[in-house]
């Protein structure tokens, strides 16, 4: 669980909130049913018209990533390519095809495999990269399905507004439904920028980090795998690979 996510959307809230109460005002105001359905809806429609369905579904997989990051264990994976180096050297390439079956990850699985199968290191660096490549650039576009709502979100939210606007207009002769559109109007602006900066735009980040720690491992993985079809020294191998880690 990353506590930093929550305890962050907790004090923007807070403080938002905390701030209206402190200026005499009701946080009973800020809760407009009409105008939370301009903005969600509007924006995640937007969204999804940029959007190809993949691309989109797997965004909105991805934002559990905000919460519960996926695992990647640097230490973890040195010891693994460490203990594949010092195989290698004392029983051959062959004796890691033993090691394949428990890997559960597929690129590293794949990596492996290259490796035993006698690849030679340029290749199986060229393979593997263009791999990273293409994984990289599939999850940085789902994860800018939430950057693209914080683009739009402001937006649709002044379009709201405009049409709160447009009803206190058309109801000037009749003063009790001027309170609502007005209420309507404003804080649909709210929600609007409220969500772009406080939950779009930052969940996208969030993704884009966890995206690049996760390439930064496989990069290792390559790395390693390269260092152990050259025959280098376990010991090497591991020094340069702890270099990723600073």
């Amino acid at each position: 669980m990353d506590r930093i996510s929550i305890a962050g959307l907790l004090l923007g809230l807070v403080a938002i909130l905390g701030g209206q109460v402190l200026e005499g005002g009701s946080i009973g105001s800020l809760v407009q049913p009409t105008a939370f359905l301009i903005v969600l809806g509007g924006t995640m429609g937007a969204v999804m018209l940029q959007s190809p369905l993949p691309v989109f579904l797997n965004g909105m997989r991805m934002a559990k990533w905000v919460l519960v990051p996926p695992v990647t264990d640097p230490e973890r994976l040195i010891k693994q390519i460490e203990q594949w180096s010092n195989i290698a050297r004392k029983e051959g390439l062959l004796a890691l095809e033993n090691q394949i079956a428990a890997l559960k990850e597929p690129f590293r699985a794949k990596g492996l495999q290259l490796l035993v199968d006698g690849a030679e290191p340029d290749r199986l660096r060229d393979i593997l990269e263009v791999e990273i490549s293409a994984w990289e650039v599939s999850q940085k576009m789902a994860a800018k399905v939430w950057e693209a709502a914080g683009g739009y979100s402001p937006t649709i939210g002044i379009l709201g507004a405009v049409m709160g606007l447009i009803h206190v207009m058309e109801n000037l002769a009749d003063p009790s439904k001027l309170g609502a559109g007005i209420a309507v109007a404003f804080v649909a602006t709210i929600y609007g920028v409220g969500a772009a900066n406080l939950i779009f735009l930052p969940v996208a980040k969030k993704l884009l980090a966890n995206i690049a720690r996760m390439v930064i491992l496989r990069e290792m993985l390559v790395d390693g795998l390269v260092g152990i079809a050259n025959g280098e020294n376990p010991r090497i191998i591991e020094s340069r690979l702890r270099g990723y880690l600073a």
